[in-house]
């Protein structure tokens, strides 16, 4: 096997292993095996996810982005992974220097802008399309056509929240006091639940003014993390559908802030930073004796 380079990257804390397959195909026959070992805080490299720049399928774009989860399993999109794709693309020539680049994901094709001082990315806007609040867009089980502050069943407690697709599934609940919940343990419970089959992102929303919304998440494949690009948007239209916000707020998450707006045109755009923090070579005994377990 091949010595394996990656690069380590983080939008706001939500950090990711960075694989470049944008000239050969990787040398790794199991991703969702080496993603989990890879992940690992204290016997790998650590993560909260695995991306893969590639080669695009689409002509409409010039690279592709896969995203593993730390359980194995593969998201449609990620707003933090895709805002370091594009910083490293960028700042490596992948896209030859161009600022504006089209990126395919499982969610479709996403335009990042990124903004660059000194030959160096200190920001990055992404389009993250047009959201759905159409219950079979999400999925979610259930007869009504949209989930809008409606109430579920979470350990005999009844939970009322609103759902939504930004390309991937999210579940947004309103909260008083974001602090204070207990994310960990509502979480799991909610992305596991019964109503989506698909599992779901879950995000506690407690809204702070008309343009300003604190945000925790449990990511669906990695827990709770310092920040979720998708889950910021997916806050913000959930607070404007409910008419609890207008369609413009700054998301402040753990791992820091995210400017989030809902274009009257429907697209929804995010804009944040990216930081690219080392990179190193995967130690091939290390690789092969994770692979064979």
């Amino acid at each position: 096997m091949m010595s394996i380079r990656f690069y380590k990257l983080h939008g706001l804390g939500n950090d990711y292993i960075l694989l470049d397959a944008m000239r050969s195909p990787l040398q790794i026959e199991r991703l969702d095996e080496f993603a989990r070992k890879a992940c690992s805080r204290h016997f790998g490299i650590g993560a909260d996810g695995v991306l893969i720049a590639m080669p695009p399928v689409s002509k409409d774009a010039q690279i592709r982005m896969r995203i593993i989860n730390p359980d194995g399993s593969e998201a449609e999109m990620c707003g933090n992974g895709i805002r370091c794709l594009a910083k490293w693309a960028y700042e490596h020539g992948k896209v030859r220097k161009q600022r504006v680049m089209h990126i395919e994901t499982l969610a479709g094709i996403k335009t990042a802008r990124v903004s660059v001082q000194g030959g160096r990315v200190i920001s990055i806007e992404v389009n993250m399309g047009v959201p759905s609040l159409r219950r079979s867009d999400i999925p979610m089980r259930g007869e009504k056509q949209f989930a809008i502050d409606e109430e579920i069943e979470v350990d005999k407690d009844v939970i009322k929240v609103t759902a939504l697709s930004m390309g991937n599934p999210h579940c947004v609940i309103f909260v008083e006091d974001v602090a204070s919940v207990p994310v960990e343990v509502l979480g799991p419970k909610i992305e596991f639940h019964s109503a989506f089959p698909n599992r779901t992102n879950v995000e506690f929303v407690q809204v702070v003014s008309n343009d300003r919304l604190k945000v925790r998440v449990w990511e669906r494949g990695a827990g709770a993390t310092l920040a979720c690009g998708t889950g910021a948007c997916a806050s913000l239209v959930a607070s404007a559908a409910t008419g609890r916000t207008g369609r413009r707020a700054t998301v402040y998450l753990p791992g820091g802030s995210l400017e989030v707006r809902w274009s009257e045109d429907g697209q929804v755009y995010m804009k944040g930073p990216a930081e690219e923090v080392f990179e190193g070579v995967i130690n091939d005994a290390w690789l092969n004796a994770a692979l064979s377990k």
